[in-house]
């Protein structure tokens, strides 16, 4: 990653609301961030903290409605995806931004073949014929690994293994060499050896093509192998971020505390029991006047009650939106 490199993609105080039959959710409230090139960029939280409809909301993918993006702006190439037409944000999902999904037997279309469905952004995005699109969609396979490559363009994807399908939706993002690649979760449903060949797989790849990564997980053990920063969501917000080293040396935010003790041991005497963080996440019906984890956290101060807490400047790339100051146990002051 260049140093002092100009964001690739700079989101600033992006919003997105659900509109349901009991109310309104707020899904996502005020997160900025920024991604740079060639950087991994990992985003964890628990299930319902903002993560994946965070990444959604930025290219267009939700269903609107019920889905409302209310705010902000996510500025990428000199445009603001947030403001421009239906079809120029075609032309750059799928081309310039790549999107890995969680399940692929759910994102991959069971009537096609996995060569229609890579062909297609070759042909819809950069104007492809028939044989040339044929002949990189091969290249493709046999880059994310997938042996055979010619011969498995005419299978359809029930003829794959879940890992095989996962670096078939790899190829179909990979396949207009895209500024930035985001990946949602992709390795969740696999089982840990497949796992780990992904990783190994999105390592390799992100070296060769010099591509820009946002890393969609829960699982900090993860991005602690591939990350170069880590931003961590609770109640549809950013409450850290930090380069991943600082992260785990010296994460400030009680959830990123919490979070971390959560990772089970792999230490060589017997495991201690494996711990929870207690309570349940925010119901987020309306925008948050308060601090989200107050009611999970052992820190909480009586302004928490009343304040949602802005993002300090805690140390060399490294904020956190918590009053706590761990390193005194007092208060922090804005």
């Amino acid at each position: 990653m260049p140093d002092g490199a100009a964001p690739i993609l700079d989101v600033r105080d992006l919003k997105t609301v659900f509109h349901t039959r009991s109310g309104e959710v707020h899904a996502v409230n005020d997160v900025s961030f920024d991604l740079r090139p060639g950087e991994l960029l990992g985003v964890v939280g628990e299930s319902g903290s903002g993560k994946s409809v965070t990444m959604m909301s930025l290219i267009g993918l939700l269903p609107t409605p019920p889905a409302d993006v209310r705010g902000g702006t996510v500025m990428f190439g000199g445009d603001d995806l947030l403001r421009i037409d239906a079809n120029r944000l075609r032309a750059i999902r799928g081309a310039r931004i790549g999107f890995v999904f969680q399940d692929p037997m759910t994102s991959l279309n069971p009537v096609y073949t996995v060569g229609f469905q890579i062909m297609e952004p070759l042909r819809k995005h950069m104007g492809l014929g028939k044989t040339a699109a044929r002949n990189r969609a091969v290249e493709l396979l046999e880059l994310v690994g997938i042996p055979g490559a010619r011969q498995r363009l005419s299978d359809y994807p029930h003829q794959f293994s879940g890992g095989m399908r996962q670096r078939v939706m790899i190829a179909i993002a990979l396949a207009c060499d895209p500024q930035v690649l985001i990946a949602d979760e992709p390795t969740t449903a696999l089982d840990v050896t497949i796992q780990a060949q992904i990783l190994e797989l999105v390592k390799d790849l992100r070296q060769k093509l010099g591509m820009a990564i946002v890393w969609i997980t829960h699982d900090l053990g993860v991005i602690a192998g591939i990350a170069d920063r880590v931003m961590v969501m609770y109640g549809g917000q950013v409450v850290e971020q930090a380069p991943v080293k600082e992260l785990f040396r010296n994460a400030q935010h009680p959830y990123t505390r919490a979070l971390l003790k959560t990772v089970p041991s792999v230490r060589g005497e017997r495991a201690p029991k494996l711990n929870v963080i207690e309570g349940q996440p925010p119901i987020l019906t309306a925008a948050p006047s308060a601090c989200p984890f107050r009611f999970r956290c052992a820190h909480r101060f009586e302004r928490c009650d009343r304040e949602n807490p802005p993002r300090f400047d805690v140390g060399q790339g490294h904020d956190a939106a918590c009053f706590w100051d761990p390193e005194t146990n007092g208060a922090r002051h804005a």
